[in-house]
């Protein structure tokens, strides 16, 4: 790890002060520094928007690029991948000196402009698109929960990033078993799961906001032409073992079910 990274993480936890505002997630030898700026920046609109920066320093970092995720309520999810890519073209510009306060700086000053052109691509992409799109990216998940404590908080911000990312599935709860199936372009898929292990999505014991800790990737694969796919993203409860089987079975998915619920029931 270098010398340069703890220095700029140093004087980024003194410039963002403010609680809240910069949590260090890790802290690595041989994995470098993750950490978290949580920052509000004036929108279109004159609106603030509150902006969660995921920051990944390697351990050759400055002279590798930082791995960013861009996490906002206010924006879509498409909108934050936009912010992400912006902020990797400015990343390539500052190879090989600390680079994240001035990426921070430049989104601040450059949010309203990134946002709009992301309106003007959106809607270009949506006119060239329609009707030409493949099965050649589309992926499926399967993930369990072990709880959740404040499930309707919970359900709503699932709900939320399944919409933003265009995902389809299920959210399924069946007794204490939680499931989540999603479907969807795979880039998308992998976007969910770092949202999924790096934001306060649920509260522990006490009440405080924590991030998912207890949560198990139990299948990935690409969709095959036996599975169906699901049109909508639905949150659903089942009463018995059968109702949920069913659900697996018309999704083309018996053998998904067969494999991995039964051993959760034990």
């Amino acid at each position: 790890m270098s010398e340069l990274a703890l220095e700029e993480l140093s004087a980024l936890a003194a410039i963002y002060c403010e609680p809240d505002a910069c949590e260090v997630l890790a802290v690595s030898e041989t994995h470098g520094i993750t950490f978290r700026i949580q920052i509000s920046v004036k929108e279109l609109l004159d609106t603030d928007v509150l902006l969660k920066l995921l920051f990944h320093l390697p351990v050759n970092y400055p002279s590798t690029l930082p791995d960013i995720s861009v996490n906002s309520e206010q924006l879509t999810r498409a909108q934050c991948m936009d912010v992400k890519d912006k902020l990797l073209e400015q990343a390539k510009k500052h190879l090989s000196e600390p680079m994240v306060h001035h990426l921070i700086l430049w989104i601040q000053q450059h949010l309203k402009y990134v946002i709009k052109e992301s309106a003007t691509v959106c809607n270009e992409k949506n006119t060239l698109s329609k009707g030409t799109s493949t099965e050649d990216g589309i992926w499926m998940l399967l993930l369990h929960l072990d709880h959740m404590r404040a499930k309707a908080k919970y359900i709503k911000t699932v709900e939320k990033w399944a919409s933003d990312l265009r995902l389809t599935g299920r959210l399924m709860f069946i007794g204490k078993i939680i499931l989540i199936l999603l479907q969807g372009d795979r880039s998308n898929i992998k976007e969910y799961l770092i949202l999924q292990k790096t934001s306060k999505v649920d509260v522990d014991s006490s009440g405080k906001k924590c991030k998912e800790k207890m949560i198990s990737v139990l299948y990935e694969t690409k969709v095959q032409s036996q599975h169906k796919r699901f049109q909508t993203f639905e949150v659903k409860e089942y009463s018995t073992l059968d109702e949920l089987q069913k659900e697996f079975e018309t999704a083309g998915l018996t053998t998904l079910f067969s494999e991995f619920v039964p051993p959760l029931l034990k």
